[in-house]
């Protein structure tokens, strides 16, 4: 059971927006988990300030510690082999598009295939590098990273943005066939589902789940601009939404006492 709304706010695709996601179970945890950090990797490795490079860098150990707690690349392999025979049956359906059909199959076939040749000692490389295993272990310390604490790190951090770049891109290509393939199942799930108009009676909404569906993530959207949050907490049968108004000063939270008109999909 998820006791926590552990809901990420994101900007919808469509529109003033703003989208909010909840996991159901271990799994869909772990892949949102990765996306979040593969994002804010990228966006980071980008940029040029040192305190980018230094970001991209702990964006980068943070996936690191998530694939090496479980066999998490193995579960992608599972994902994407289920997602191919899914959607392999829809060629023979006449109203789907197959030349868009086609391409997606051909894109979930190409990340499986290099997932598969990265083979699944695939992070060692990663995990030692004695340069990153120092940053590793001084990052748990609060500052644990300053110049007097790892001069190396400091040392590498003030040389110029190319070859910065370099290394990163390097560290990055061990990640990458895991991380798109992450990347794109997560589409898959938020294409394959529409949202449906909901209302939450005095701010709160139940629901229960079909014993045999297999949603694994939940999608709440509110306008732009609201006032309001969902918190969220459920399980694989049932979950419950209660919106939560931001007050002013240091006060608590307090869940909205209105009606409140809101988007749900269910994946």
């Amino acid at each position: 059971m998820i006791q926590t709304a552990e809901a990420v706010a994101q900007s919808a695709s469509s529109g003033d927006m703003v989208l909010y996601e909840q996991p159901l179970n271990e799994r869909m945890r772990t892949f949102l988990r990765i996306e979040y950090l593969y994002q804010q990797l990228r966006h980071h490795i980008q940029q040029s300030s040192p305190w980018s490079s230094r970001s991209a860098v702990t964006g980068m150990l943070d996936i690191v510690a998530i694939l090496i707690r479980g066999d998490v690349r193995s579960d992608v392999l599972k994902e994407l082999e289920r997602q191919i025979t899914v959607l392999d049956r829809y060629q023979a359906v006449e109203q789907v598009d197959a030349e868009r059909l086609h391409g997606v199959l051909d894109n979930l076939r190409n990340l499986r295939a290099q997932l598969h040749a990265v083979g699944p000692q695939y992070v060692q490389e990663l995990r030692e590098s004695e340069f990153l295993n120092a940053i590793r272990h001084r990052s748990t310390i609060p500052g644990g990273t300053c110049a007097f604490d790892l001069p190396d790190y400091s040392h590498w951090l003030r040389q110029n943005f190319e070859r910065r770049s370099r290394d990163m891109q390097d560290w990055l290509q061990v990640v990458r066939p895991l991380c798109d393939s992450v990347a794109e199942l997560l589409w898959l799930f938020r294409q394959s589902h529409e949202s449906t108009d909901q209302v939450a009676v005095n701010g709160v909404y139940h629901h229960t789940l079909d014993r045999n569906s297999a949603t694994v993530l939940l999608r709440v959207s509110l306008p732009g601009g609201s006032e309001l949050y969902p918190e969220i907490s459920g399980g694989h049968h049932r979950f419950t939404l209660r919106f939560m108004e931001w007050p002013a000063g240091n006060s608590r939270p307090v869940q909205a006492e209105r009606d409140i008109p809101f988007s749900l999909a269910t994946c």
